[in-house]
């Protein structure tokens, strides 16, 4: 038989050079079976099983985000910028009222003067005024010269309708965020509204400054708050999907159009 034409012709393979594994460097490869070597570490985020509590902050956040907020609810949003707000919470630590501690030491010294038989000239002090029903009847009595309502009271229906009795009787207020940072002031734990009566001489000027920012972010802004609705934001996927039905809705009627 002729030998066939066309065949493949045998090339020369070049040796690739070996590499010298260095004696004192031995490979050891880590075997993850049972008992052997611990796994390398990952990111276990999506298969945390998460406290019921902390799922229902999740939930309820989102839900925030997507159903129709009115108005009401909507204006404790809009919170107070970081700079004013940290000018007015130096301003509220000036005005602390006195823990526990203090009190108790001030009434066994107080005892121990009327005990001797001397008379103390009893001042009242200029402090931060606290509790819900204090400060209504403070703003009712148009007694307070500053409201600060807490942006996560809960439930919000305890402070829905504070800005609209402020605004009525044309006292400044602001939402601030935090409960919490509220009641560290006053050595609670959470405080819904707190509320500044008057403020001492050398405080005067700084004050008046921080009521007229207050008033030009809140009380004249109110109107403009009253008619606007949040929420209404939906998800990555859902606002994916309506984009692309607005695009086949366009271009069919670019078609129709032609």
């Amino acid at each position: 038989m002729a030998p066939k034409r066309g065949g493949k012709v045998l090339t020369q393979t070049k040796k690739k050079p070996e590499k010298v594994a260095n004696p004192l460097f031995e490979k050891r490869p880590k075997l993850f079976g049972i008992g052997g070597a611990l796994p390398p570490k990952r990111d276990l985020h999506r298969f945390v099983k998460w406290p019921h509590v902390v799922r229902i902050q999740r939930k309820r956040r989102i839900l925030k985000q997507r159903l129709k907020v009115p108005p009401a609810l909507n204006q404790f949003t809009k919170t107070l910028d970081k700079n004013l707000a940290t000018s007015l919470f130096k301003m509220l630590l000036k005005y602390r009222p006195e823990d526990k501690a203090a009190k108790k030491e001030r009434l066994l010294k107080r005892a121990q003067s009327e005990a001797e038989g001397k008379t103390i000239e009893v001042k009242k002090p200029i402090v931060v005024k606290y509790g819900l029903n204090h400060v209504t009847y403070l703003i009712e009595q148009n007694k307070a010269q500053l409201v600060v309502i807490a942006h996560d009271v809960d439930p919000i229906e305890l402070v829905v309708w504070l800005p609209a009795l402020c605004r009525k009787m044309e006292i400044p207020y602001c939402i601030v965020k935090g409960k919490s940072r509220l009641g560290a002031i006053v050595h609670k734990k959470t405080a819904a509204a707190l509320c500044l009566t008057t403020v001492k001489n050398e405080d005067k000027l700084e004050f008046s400054k921080i009521l007229e920012a207050i008033k030009a972010n809140f009380n004249d802004k109110y109107d403009e708050y009253r008619k606007k609705w949040g929420g209404g934001i939906m998800g990555s996927k859902s606002q994916a999907k309506t984009k692309a039905k607005e695009k086949v809705l366009a271009k069919e009627a670019a078609q129709r159009m032609s």
